[in-house]
């Protein structure tokens, strides 16, 4: 399954998931369900923005501003694709 970086202005973290390529993912509560990690307390509805990386890192002035998905939690959870990190 591919990949997606998925960007919450309202907290500013990019979250990376794995879904099918007809599935789409609108709210950060839905974000985080698929990534399996807390909301954090960010509201659950507040809406959420695919970027087009291509499942790579983002660099540059918005990865400087943004988290890895490793980030988001401990390695091998859900946002990081399991089992060790390849962003290290």
């Amino acid at each position: 399954m591919p990949t997606y970086d998925y960007h919450c202005p309202a907290n500013g973290r990019v979250i990376e998931v794995s879904h099918k390529m007809a599935e789409q993912v609108a709210t950060w509560g839905e974000l985080c369900r698929k990534a399996g990690i807390p909301l954090d307390g960010t509201p659950g509805k507040a809406k959420v923005e695919r970027l087009i990386t291509g499942g790579n890192v983002i660099t540059g002035g918005l990865g400087a501003k943004h988290e890895r998905p490793c980030d988001t939690g401990p390695c091998g959870t859900p946002a990081c694709g399991g089992g060790g990190c390849a962003f290290e």
